[in-house]
């Protein structure tokens, strides 16, 4: 216990430091603490720590979900709804298609270790995209669909994965049909919303019978992690409970709109909005320090890097085939995306822990484990770094002026294009 409590200290300290530094020098704090878990391992600490799918999903990825959806005003999304359901459903299912065939005809992956890879890389993960969003200022319309579109297509990604490892396993003997893939889609994904939203709305009615700020955050972490954990146990998807969740909690309770009575109180509100921003910080900080202390662990064959080449290539493509075509329909309506806002939505579709925390937990028996868990790897370093680094570049290119250009007194200040 001394020990874990120590690296636990020792993670937290190096991230006070990369994010110190990562202000000054003007970087993507994410991209910062890559580099120093790459510097952890080969300095040999934070060996306390393993990098595994409980970790991730029991641990990381509720709050950063919650925190991402609790911040989304509904009536926002509400206005670019369509948008962000095209790229985040058909969209996966085009990124899919694009990288599976790829993987096939490229590299001769059999099919089933080319679909679960291709499914599992498909999403934008909302925990690169958006720690890198808040750290480069980004607010809008262009965050609106950034966060949102990852948030929705990481939850039908985690579905996907769920029916392609199960097809990929019982095809030998006898694949479900096409009418049960359906229905053990849309079971999944409405279950975990479903839940969600009840969740929600029992912590907004909890917490708005006390007064005091302390219970009511209490409540919502609760909520939070229950919605998670219980859509898990039900077997439907957790990612989607737990941003219905924070959905509906920061609908009526923390970003109630003006002129109607929020059901927490003012004090809970500023509160509960510090408090998962905090946490957020801290499950960022922990998460990609690993990533890279995990990824310095790996031998890296010249076959192995010619794979992960091919599959960022891929991915890119994949990437590019989803934004641009499916923003074609919207040019003409209320909905249209501008193309510099696409070019954004292409280079900043990052891949991260969730992306991962699926490859991990591929069984040991899978064929082809090794390798998509090593590609996996080797796209989420790239897409963090190499992206990460550049898009604060690719958007000033595109004419976006950041306010005191990652100030730490004014990094929450937006960012708007010229006109």
């Amino acid at each position: 216990m001394d020990i874990l409590l120590f690296r636990t200290v020792e993670l937290l300290m190096v991230a006070i430091v990369v994010a110190i530094i990562a202000r000054r020098l003007s970087l993507p704090y994410t991209v910062g603490l890559v580099v120093a878990g790459v510097g952890l391992a080969i300095a040999h600490t934070g060996d306390a720590f393993t990098l595994t799918h409980d970790f991730i999903f029991d641990v990381i990825l509720p709050p950063l979900l919650f925190e991402a959806a609790l911040n989304i005003h509904w009536s926002e999304l509400r206005d670019d709804l369509l948008p962000v359901l095209v790229l985040s459903t058909l969209g996966v299912a085009v990124s899919v298609a694009v990288v599976a065939l790829g993987l096939v005809l490229l590299l001769h992956w059999p099919v089933a270790a080319a679909l679960i890879f291709a499914v599992l890389i498909a999403a934008t993960d909302p925990i690169a995209v958006i720690a890198l969003f808040k750290d480069i200022g980004v607010k809008g319309r262009l965050r609106l669909l950034v966060e949102s579109e990852s948030l929705f297509n990481d939850g039908v990604a985690a579905v996907l994965f769920t029916i392609a490892l199960s097809w990929a396993q019982t095809k030998g003997g006898g694949a479900p049909g096409s009418a049960a893939m359906i229905w053990s889609v849309l079971l999944t994904s409405w279950g975990g919303i479903a839940i969600g939203l009840l969740v929600g709305a029992a912590a907004v009615v909890v917490a708005g019978r006390s007064v005091d700020h302390l219970v009511e955050t209490a409540v919502s972490a609760v909520a939070a992690y229950g919605s998670f954990l219980l859509a898990q146990r039900l077997n439907v998807s957790g990612v989607l409970a737990t941003v219905a969740a924070g959905l509906v909690i920061g609908t009526l309770g923390v970003r109630a709109r003006p002129g109607r009575k929020s059901l927490l109180s003012e004090r809970a509100r500023d509160f509960m909005v510090a408090f998962w921003d905090f946490a957020a910080f801290i499950a960022n900080s922990i998460v990609f320090l690993l990533i890279g202390a995990t990824v310095a662990g790996f031998t890296f064959s010249r076959a192995a890097l010619a794979t992960i080449g091919i599959a960022i290539v891929l991915v890119l493509a994949g990437r590019a085939l989803t934004v641009y075509p499916l923003s074609l329909p919207f040019a003409a309506s209320r909905w249209r995306i501008p193309y510099k806002e696409q070019h954004v939505l292409w280079w900043g579709g990052l891949r991260g822990a969730l992306a991962l925390a699926l490859a991990l937990a591929l069984p040991v028996t899978l064929p082809y484990r090794g390798e998509i868990l090593l590609t996996t790897f080797g796209v989420v370093v790239f897409s963090v770094i190499v992206q990460g680094l550049s898009m604060p570049l690719l958007l000033r290119l595109l004419g976006y002026k950041p306010t005191a250009s990652l100030a730490p007194e004014l990094k929450n200040a937006s960012m708007a294009p010229d006109r």
